[in-house]
């Protein structure tokens, strides 16, 4: 959207709220497991997906600083 010159801060602002819904259902999932102490649920899966948690928050986030820093770039 940035590329094209159209308006791109509501679809900053929804990745980054699909981000953050995505973190709060992982973490209700993995409080569901520990409510009910599935174990072997939490051994199996929380290791593998905190790994990916933390890279798909990480490339997230610098997707949507990306035009910011390419606005400031272009106005210098």
């Amino acid at each position: 959207m940035y590329t094209t010159g159209k308006d791109y801060k509501l679809a900053m602002a929804m990745g980054l709220s699909f981000t953050a819904l995505t973190l709060c259902s992982e973490y209700s999932l993995v409080s569901q497991w520990v409510k009910v102490e599935d174990w072997a649920a939490l051994e199996d899966v929380v290791p593998g997906m905190e790994r990916a948690l933390w890279f798909l928050t990480v490339v997230s986030i610098l997707l949507n600083i990306a035009p910011l820093l390419l606005e400031l770039k272009n106005k210098k």
